[in-house]
């Protein structure tokens, strides 16, 4: 029993956290926050699956969430990605930290803090993006089932289900690739079947993304505005080692700018002492395991702070160059290491300590010190994450939508919203996932001052047909680019009065369209959609299978 216990510790230990960092935010609703954007049930749709107009940015995440939806509650389903990701993740790290259980048992709790109370993990919470933090928390698992894979030469079958849960985009799947491949690199068979796992969990984003190739490369200007950038007081690369540098100011927390990250600073060059004597205790494989991620991540992150140039000729002119231009997003690469080193500090720390009581003691109180750096983070990040009910006109404009030819146009032409009902905070607008036909919303970015381009060609080519004189000319042209209905979210801003059948009047206005030209999508595209998702589910259902027979073999002996 209490072996067990002590097995157990870290995942309650990450329970605790996630359930102090979220405080507010498990309330009954649902968390917006700028792009985390869940709804009661995500409509199957076309465009889930990438066979909209626009980039397939939100897949495989989309599809994923739109058929889990159909099982489990969507606001249910939000609670158990938000402190899944955070447990799963913290027992994970625990488990890299080497030595006998027994007596890493304090120093493991160490490696979870680390790994789940950082800048990194708070700054993208608050930015909502929960794809990369869901790779974030698979990524210590995804070391330890590569090494199993590397030193047996047989591929666990977990891996077939974590792979294509770390590639739910574009940029979680890049970073479930370079850890994946770093655990497994070696004998060639090993490494050659990880390639071929890697590729059909990115395949959904790949193939879809490389369907609308011609539309696929960004705004010169967004390699500036989303660079690495140090918004405290520390410098940006100093920043960056302790795993923040976020491009938006407006998710740093206030303790980032203080005393308290210049403390953090101090100890994460106590770490830096740490490294040879980890280096020394550590096999040269295993080391550089963790290593090369936490390299390539870095400076990856460094180079969009260096030579944003270099990276806004990159995305104006590779198609896709444009994953790399968020530099903190890399740093989720670093943050393995960061957490091992950690608990191996720890661990020479307590070492010095005779007697196991008070060493056990001592390592509970490094254990606190990440939360003790960052206690703005506690209760909901300061209620920057609450959990709210949407309002219920919403429920009413998807009704109402429902079964109109055509697909949909949300209005006014921007991309974030600040509803009173979601206490003024920023959210990509949640209205175009309510809906249950292709909906076209402006994919226009405003960093700052500076307004980034969008890339889907009928956002600009609605906004064209929105400049007619009058609304009857709107209608038609909106028409004939395939709208059939127009949704016009009243209290978020002016927009241009379109003429067309009324079926909803109120703070959300649904206009039906007079003969929409339907957009069809070509049949080669949905052949090629069926292939990678085809490849993507392969994995899940094959361990799914595996399951099963060993259950029955088990049965049979």
């Amino acid at each position: 029993m209490r072996e067990r216990a002590q097995a157990w510790l870290p995942a309650a230990w990450a329970a605790v956290l996630a359930l102090v960092l979220l405080g507010p935010a498990l309330a009954p609703g649902f968390v917006l926050t700028y792009d985390m954007v869940w709804v009661p049930d995500l409509a199957v749709r076309p465009d889930v699956w990438g066979l909209g107009s626009g980039l397939p940015r939100a897949v495989p995440s989309d599809a994923v969430v739109a058929l889990l939806d159909e099982l489990v509650p969507g606001a249910l389903l939000q609670k158990l990605v938000l402190v899944g990701f955070l447990v799963a993740g913290g027992a994970g790290i625990a488990r890299l930290v080497p030595g006998p259980p027994t007596e890493r048992r304090a120093v493991r709790l160490v490696a979870v803090s680390a790994y789940v109370w950082t800048p990194f993990v708070a700054e993208r919470l608050l930015l909502g993006a929960w794809p990369v933090l869901v790779a974030h928390a698979l990524l210590p698992w995804l070391v330890l089932l590569g090494r199993r894979w590397r030193v047996t030469g047989r591929a666990p079958a977990a891996l077939l289900v974590l792979v294509p849960l770390g590639c739910l985009s574009a940029s979680a799947g890049l970073a479930t690739a370079v850890v994946l491949l770093a655990a497994v690199a070696g004998p060639r068979r090993p490494t050659l079947r990880a390639v071929a796992l890697l590729v059909a969990a990115n395949a959904p984003w790949l193939v879809t993304g490389l369907l609308h190739a011609a539309d696929a490369t960004s705004d010169r200007a967004g390699a500036e505005a989303f660079a690495l950038q140090g918004h405290g007081t520390l410098p940006t690369p100093l920043e960056a080692l302790a795993l923040g540098g976020t491009w938006n100011s407006e998710v740093v927390l206030p303790s980032r700018d203080g005393i308290l990250a210049w403390v953090g600073l101090v100890l994460l060059a106590a770490l830096l002492l740490a490294v040879r004597g980890w280096w020394a205790a550590t096999s040269r494989r295993e080391a550089l395991t963790l290593v090369v991620p936490w390299a390539f991540g870095l400076s990856l992150a460094l180079l969009t702070w260096v030579a944003p140039g270099a990276v806004a000729w990159l995305a104006a002119t590779v198609p896709g160059g444009g994953l790399v231009r968020d530099g903190a997003r890399s740093l989720v690469l670093c943050a393995p290491l960061v957490a091992v080193l950690a608990a191996h500090a720890a661990a020479r720390v307590a070492a010095r300590v005779v007697e196991e009581g008070p060493r056990l003691v001592l390592a509970g109180a490094l254990a606190l010190v990440p939360v003790m750096l960052m206690p703005d983070a506690t209760f909901g990040l300061a209620s920057r994450l609450e959990a709210v009910d949407y309002p219920a006109s919403y429920a009413v404009a998807r009704k109402a939508a429902a079964g109109v030819p055509g697909d949909a146009l949300v209005l006014p032409l921007s991309s974030y919203r600040q509803p009173r009902w979601n206490g003024g905070r920023k959210v990509l607008d949640p209205l175009p996932r309510w809906l249950t036909s292709d909906v076209v919303a402006s994919d226009r970015l405003v960093v700052g001052t500076t307004v980034l381009q969008g890339e889907d060609p009928r956002v600009s080519a609605a906004a064209d047909a929105l400049a007619e004189s009058t609304p009857e000319a709107r209608a038609a042209a909106l028409a004939d680019l395939g709208f059939g209905v127009v949704v016009v979210e009243l209290d978020a801003g002016e927009a241009p009065e379109v003429a067309g059948r009324v079926l909803l009047d109120g703070d959300l206005r649904v206009l039906a369209l007079d003969r929409p030209d339907v957009r069809e999508v070509p049949a080669g595209w949905a052949v090629a959609a069926v292939v990678a998702w085809s490849a993507y589910a392969a994995g899940p259902a094959l361990a799914l299978v595996l399951v099963v027979r060993r259950r029955r073999s088990d049965q049979r002996r």
